[in-house]
């Protein structure tokens, strides 16, 4: 069972943190706060999160600052960002944000119907990658097992069907995933993101199918899904 995911949520004023709160409890996944940046830098060290809800104007160290080490970390690189600022400069402001690594720039006061559903997208892609590497964790155990399994004469058939089975729902919900974003033109970032989830499914699809009796046996290579 796949856990909740987390959201950090960064902003030096508790009621704008409040806020968030209510805007995204609807999505029932975890919600974590950070007061600064130094408090956001130090929650990423131990925990994995699939979206960054990030204040610009901050006392110390701003969200800019702030994401700049968010990118400069291999741990943390990938995480969406999404800038949240009550000022407005103008483009070259905006620039500045996604030059930062923002997925999205949004302005206060925003819609919290807008702001809930691109959070929900991220999340979305973050729990099928989720699955995803339960899914290749799986195949690499299946591969490690059926190289013994074969030398003593037994069949791994039946943890393959179920592997190639729960592999299936979770391309179809990919599938579905993928649709969704292009029917609500949804941003740039996400669907890139998808696409990228979609082609390591097909890699996994592919050393599944590897697996399978007189596709070459359990000596097939598992694609990484780093």
């Amino acid at each position: 069972m796949v856990q909740k995911a987390k959201i950090l949520l960064v902003d030096d004023r508790p009621e704008n943190l409040l806020a968030l709160e209510a805007i995204l409890s609807a999505l029932d996944q975890t919600l974590v706060r950070a007061s600064s940046g130094e408090e956001a830098l130090k929650a990423l060290l131990t925990d994995d999160f699939a979206v960054i809800l990030l204040d610009v104007q901050m006392p110390g160290m701003d969200g800019f600052e702030t994401a700049a080490h968010i990118k400069r970390r291999e741990r943390t690189r990938d995480i969406p960002i999404i800038f949240l600022t009550a000022i407005n400069h103008g483009p070259h402001h905006t620039f500045r944000g996604y030059a930062a690594g923002a997925v999205d720039y949004i302005s206060k006061p925003f819609d919290p119907w807008v702001l809930r559903a691109k959070v929900s997208v991220f999340v979305e892609l973050y729990m099928k990658n989720c699955q995803l590497r339960e899914q290749a964790a799986l195949l690499r155990l299946q591969l490690e097992g059926g190289a013994k399994d074969g030398a003593a004469g037994k069949e791994p058939a039946g943890l393959l069907a179920e592997l190639s089975a729960r592999l299936a729902a979770v391309e179809e919900q990919a599938e579905a995933l993928s649709k969704q974003l292009d029917d609500d033109s949804a941003d740039a970032a996400a669907v890139a993101t998808a696409a990228h989830l979609e082609r390591k499914l097909t890699g996994l699809r592919r050393a599944l199918d590897a697996l399978e009796p007189g596709a070459g046996g359990a000596g097939a290579s598992v694609p990484s899904q780093n």
